[in-house]
């Protein structure tokens, strides 16, 4: 198939334009570059001897949607594109909404006058909120408490509006649980611009002595050592989870939602005291207040992608780790653009 990705130059769109390629798809990336990388998808091309042209444009600005859309010809588009900081979407929500709702929309609209109408979507974990109810079911509420969350169920809820309007299109809707790690070549990585916003890239930058110290946001949680738990799942598990989402799409119609996790949860303080351990680096951290919002643990039911696609996580949080390792000590300084 052919494949339009928005965000494609970005860390799950590079490697998810890895495992496309590698599947047989021909990609085609359009990507704003404000927090990705032209080096990444040269890399990408690299890793598997086909080149990913770039698109460079922006989902505020319809008519560059619909000149991609014209110039590609997509079977299907994957969706990546948008802004994701959770505490960056409390202060400007209006960002978040105008870029993640609005310019989804514009997509959307580009996508149905040109008669493409297959898309896979990037959701979140982050839509189920501060649940304790766990594992989470796609059939679980949908409980965000923040705005970036609340982008993500506003585009869920017109995916399921627009498929029960329009029986021609075919909907993929992928929430996903942390994603972390690297390529294993340790080509392709995450390079977050400015203060990484996640955990793992984090604490990478504390290994290789780019930040100073992690902040571990409250230790008295009822989890085994009182720090928050999450499900961490692999990238190129999560890539190739969206192969396994395109095939289904391709051969369906209507919506369809799937949990991308690995099914099990690890700590903070696991996660740090792992990353340590793998680089063999010190990697101070400090206890500091409790996040408003923040779940005490909070992981996947994956059960239905695999009964469904055929999918599931195959690497384990040390393999990830590993890999992310290898990614930032080889590039300390991510991509260097």
């Amino acid at each position: 198939m052919r494949v339009l990705v928005t965000g494609g130059a970005g860390y799950l769109g590079t490697h998810t334009c890895v495992a496309l390629m590698s599947a047989g798809h021909t990609v085609v990336a359009f990507d704003n570059l404000s927090n990705s990388s032209r080096e990444g998808l040269r890399r990408a091309s690299q890793l598997v001897g086909q080149h990913v042209p770039l698109i460079e444009g922006d989902l505020l600005d319809p008519a560059a949607l619909e000149e991609a859309i014209h110039a590609t010809q997509p079977d299907a588009v994957v969706h990546f594109a948008g802004l994701k900081a959770v505490g960056e979407s409390s202060a400007r929500p209006l960002r978040y909404f105008d870029t993640n709702v609005s310019g989804t929309l514009n997509l959307l609209g580009a996508m149905d006058a040109l008669s493409v109408r297959r898309i896979i979507f990037s959701s979140s974990a982050t839509v189920y909120g501060a649940t304790e109810a766990v594992p989470a079911r796609e059939d679980h509420a949908l409980l965000a408490t923040n705005p970036y969350g609340r982008t993500k169920i506003m585009v869920e809820e017109i995916l399921q509006d627009l498929a029960a309007a329009d029986r021609r299109w075919s909907i993929g809707i992928l929430r996903y649980f942390n994603p972390v790690g690297a390529h294993p070549s340790g080509k392709v990585g995450e390079d977050p611009r400015g203060v990484p916003s996640n955990l793992v890239p984090f604490v990478g930058q504390v290994a290789v002595g780019r930040q100073k110290m992690v902040s571990v946001y409250g230790d008295d949680y009822p989890t085994i050592d009182g720090t928050g738990v999450r499900d961490y799942i692999h990238v190129m598990d999560l890539a190739e989870g969206h192969v396994a989402a395109l095939a289904r799409v391709a051969a369906t119609s209507g919506v369809n939602v799937w949990n991308l996790g690995t099914g099990r949860g690890h700590s903070v303080l696991e996660v740090i005291n792992t990353y340590a351990d793998i680089s063999r680096q010190p990697v101070p951290y400090r206890i500091v207040g409790r996040r408003p919002g923040d779940a005490a643990v909070s992981y996947a039911d994956p059960s239905k992608a695999e009964r469904e696609l055929g999918w599931t996580a195959s690497r384990e949080i040390a393999e990830m780790i590993e890999d992310h390792w290898r990614w930032q000590s080889t590039n300390p300084d991510g991509y260097g653009d």
